[in-house]
């Protein structure tokens, strides 16, 4: 039999298209013109090929502040996966307790990124902040505003607070989705339950935890408010995320060049990254 295809619903996406052309398309290429030009006002430009690539490729500024932004990934990634998942496991499967329980999870995720940046900034002041007047009372200096290990401990404490909520929903969903006859299988041979998640729930969740990674690592790269909130950036350059960097480069310093091409080379190694996990997540699933 055959069928009729009717391209006139390409008219109704059009508009769409336009529109993430004009906020996506249009200020990309500003930034890759930047890149590659240099400017000293009056809309007057010179051609500088790939001079600002090299630059910011052989800064060790830069160098830093990737290292900086790769830690802080690897540590939040390490921490909030897995522990998305087993809160995801404990959570009720039904009743009120259940819908308690996702919204409890939700709450964290409504909270403007600035406001939580301001939250844990004062809630870890060593001497009004909850936190740090709790940990100091127990005889362990601390103070983030001047000690950058405890920065990175209050900044990492805050992300987690505020985004293993996104782990829980989404693997929580992913356990729902589970067929019961895995689980009826499970209890005639008498499974244990370290063998129900290793052979039924943790192969079932693939698909959920590719998301929740790729979505937190897009977020951790992209993150700005909260840690320029908390710390801005400090003690000294601590906390200066290669994000932070970045706005300093172009708002602080007026350095457009740099800021451009920084920012393309961020787009292309965040754009990598999330390609080569999905595809060898995609081709070990073949296989």
């Amino acid at each position: 039999m055959n069928k009729t295809w009717n391209n006139k619903a390409w008219f109704m996406v059009l508009p769409v298209l336009l529109i993430v052309a004009m906020n996506a398309v249009v200020p990309l290429m500003t930034v890759v013109n930047y890149s590659v030009q240099d400017t000293f006002g009056n809309n007057v430009f010179f051609f500088e090929g790939a001079r600002w690539f090299r630059e910011v490729l052989e800064s060790e500024r830069f160098h830093n502040a990737l290292f900086r932004q790769f830690s802080y990934t690897f540590i939040i990634l390490a921490i909030e996966i897995p522990l998305g998942v087993g809160i995801a496991l404990a959570m009720p499967r039904s009743g009120v307790w259940a819908s308690v329980c996702l919204v409890l999870m939700a709450l964290p995720l409504l909270i403007p990124w600035n406001v939580v940046g301001a939250m844990w900034n004062i809630f870890a002041l060593p001497d009004i902040g909850l936190l740090g007047y709790t940990i100091n009372a127990m005889g362990i200096d601390y103070n983030f505003t001047s000690q950058p290990i405890s920065a990175w401990i209050t900044m990492v404490l805050m992300d987690v607070w505020h985004w293993t909520s996104l782990v829980v929903l989404l693997a929580y969903a992913g356990l729902r989705s589970i067929d019961d006859a895995y689980y009826q299988a499970a209890r005639i041979d008498a499974a244990s339950r370290w063998s129900v998640f290793r052979y039924i729930q943790l192969p079932k969740l693939k698909h959920v935890l590719t998301i929740a990674f790729l979505l937190r690592f897009m977020d951790s790269f992209m993150i700005y408010t909260e840690p320029f909130v908390l710390t801005g950036g400090g003690p000294g350059n601590s906390t200066t995320l290669l994000s932070i960097d970045l706005v300093k480069a172009g708002l602080g310093e007026f350095n457009l060049g740099i800021a451009a091409s920084m920012s393309i080379i961020y787009f292309l190694m965040t754009l990598l990254v999330c390609w080569l996990f999905y595809t060898l997540t995609m081709q070990g699933e073949k296989e």
